[in-house]
Formats: structure tokens, sequence, C-alpha cells
């Protein structure tokens, strides 16, 4: 039988012990395994693999060892609890040994745990599982998680007490992250937050999320956008002492104002423009982008991004003899200007 997303989410949470197996296939090894790992978990409990109540194989095993499927499923353990026999990465070639054992299976019987790639509709796996009336066939594919799963994932680290806004933040953090990425986040989280009292905030979302690869240039880029001309100098002489190159500078300056400009010309506002944001931006710096793009506006921030353009052009043409980082300064100083009048 197939499974929904939604029936899925509820599934992976409180699997039915009775069922024969569970197919959970797609082209994201990540998310199919995270969802292996959380319902077996929550099938077998936490003393599984000392217990002796969970077989592992991989798929590619069957194919010489066609038997030892039917011999996992079969056998009768020492501890008393739901077994499980789990087949990692299989396709077609371990087809028949798996088909075999669910055909075979009886009540008693560990379940049959089976993770695959992406199956087409015409894999003799997925037809199987998808036919069998006591066994589910899961796709798992490329989405974002619904608030259901990140409250999930919120509750296991041990995060609880989160306000509203903070929520929209997370929720906005875990659509652009992977799984594995978002999972670790918030554990990581719960560890910074560890023997805190109130309740959690954007800047402690600030302090764990993974950092932005343009955060060494977050400083000049401030400067520029918030028209403090004077500071431009030293800035950019230690970024230059540090290794960043010109065309580097001009592209996270371009990148930068294209998001001001994108927040400005929202027409709901520059707030609701932030908030649609990709990567998200979370609390201080989400401020301070708004004030930059509500001071500046969608027409000014249009011809800073012609000054920047320009200045790309120059850096990257053949006929370009001017040194380049004097060029980017010019063209930061001129922005800066723009941005004070």
């Amino acid at each position: 039988m197939k499974l929904s997303a939604r029936d899925a989410a509820r599934y992976f949470a409180k699997p039915e012990a009775h069922r024969t197996g569970l197919l959970i296939y797609g082209a994201d090894a990540m998310r199919v395994a995270l969802k292996r790992q959380q319902v077996i978990a929550a099938l077998l409990g936490p003393d599984a693999e000392e217990e002796m109540r969970l077989a592992r194989m991989a798929g590619g095993d069957l194919r010489k060892d066609a038997a030892r499927l039917m011999d996992a499923v079969k056998a009768q353990g020492f501890f008393p609890g739901p077994r499980a026999a789990f087949v990692e990465d299989a396709n077609d070639a371990a087809a028949d040994a798996i088909l075999a054992a669910l055909s075979d299976w009886q009540e008693g019987d560990a379940q049959i745990i089976v993770t695959a790639g992406q199956l087409k509709a015409t894999s003799k796996i997925r037809k199987a599982f998808e036919a069998h009336p006591n066994a589910y066939a899961v796709g798992i594919y490329d989405e974002p998680p619904t608030r259901e799963e990140i409250e999930r994932v919120l509750g296991e680290a041990g995060l609880r007490d989160i306000p509203g806004p903070v929520m929209n933040d997370l929720t906005a953090l875990a659509r652009d992250l992977d799984p594995g990425d978002f999972r670790q986040t918030m554990e990581k989280l719960a560890l910074y937050k560890l023997g805190e009292d109130g309740p959690l905030s954007s800047e402690d979302i600030v302090a764990c999320a993974p950092a932005s690869t343009e955060a060494d240039l977050d400083d000049i880029l401030n400067i520029v956008a918030e028209g403090r001309s004077g500071e431009i100098g030293p800035v950019l002489r230690r970024l230059k002492a540090q290794g960043v190159q010109p065309v580097g500078l001009c592209i996270g300056a371009t990148r930068h104002f294209r998001a001001l400009y994108t927040a400005a010309s929202d027409p709901g506002g520059a707030a609701q423009g932030i908030a649609r944001m990709r990567p998200p931006v979370f609390g201080p710096r989400r401020d301070r982008m708004l004030r930059q793009a509500q001071g500046w506006g969608a027409d000014k921030l249009q011809q800073g991004l012609t000054i920047l353009t320009d200045t790309d052009l120059q850096l990257r043409s053949a006929a370009q003899r001017a040194p380049e980082m004097a060029l980017m300064e010019r063209a930061l100083i001129r922005l800066a200007m723009l941005a004070a009048r």
C-alpha cells in the first residue's frame, strides 16, 4: 500500500508492529536514511541492537545469499519484543529475495524494512510493496519539511519554549538546510541553550546556524550600505591582506545589493521581502538589512546595482590596466556617497 506524505509522517513516528514490512525510497539518501532511523527506533526501541532484534544487511549481499533475508525474518531471538530485518540500498537485483520474504511472511516474523534509491513505477520491489495488503511503500522527495516534522525535530532536541516569530525563523532555516544539517543545528542549539532559562531567540539561531560564506564581507558591505565612506579604506586593506580578491568583493557586493533591491521592491513591503529571502536572514542582521533596504529605496538601489555591474565589467575586461582594488574601492565609495544623499 502507498502512504501519502502526511500519513507517512505519522507512521514513521508510530509504526505498527504487526505490519509485514516498509519500503522507503527516494533520490536523496540522507532524507531516506533519516526516515529509516526514525521508524526503526520507534518500532524497536533504543535497545534493539544490543538485544539482537535488528538484523542488518546490504541489498547487494542478497544476490550472493538470497536466503539471508528469509533466515533473518524467521529467526527467533532470545529477547522479547518486535524484530526487524533491515535491507539497505536495495535494487531490483535483490528483488527475488525480498519478494520471497514478503510472500512467506507470517505473523510473529520480523518486519521487513527496505531502503532504496529512486525507484521507477515499474520496479519489482516498489510494485510488490505497493500491492501488498499488509506492507507500506513511501516515496521520499526533495520537499520542504512540514510544520509537524519541524516540531518533531525540535522536540527530539529538547527545544520547546519557542515564540511564534522565532518558530518562523526556524521554519525558514529548515527549508534552506538539508535535513541532516538542520537536525545537527538543532542539537547544537539545544546544547547552546542548556541550563539557560527563557525562550529561544533569533540571536540564538544566528549563533548556531551554519555560517554564511559571505560572513567575512559583512563589515565592508554594511559600511557601504550605511553610507560610512570614511571607514571603507581601512577595512578594505584588511580584507586585501586576508586574500579577498576585487572580483570576489564585487560579486559579494552585488549579491548584497540585489537582496536589498528585492526586499525594497517587494509589493508587500521591505519586511515581507526580507522574510522571503533564501537563505533566510535572522536576528540583528535581518533588522540591519531591513533598515538598509528601507533607507535606500528601490530606485537608489537600482542605481547602485548599475555601478556594481559597470565595475564588474571593468574588472573582467582584457583592456583594463588600472589597479583592480583601486577600481573596487572607488565603486564602493561612490555607493556609500549615494547612500548618504
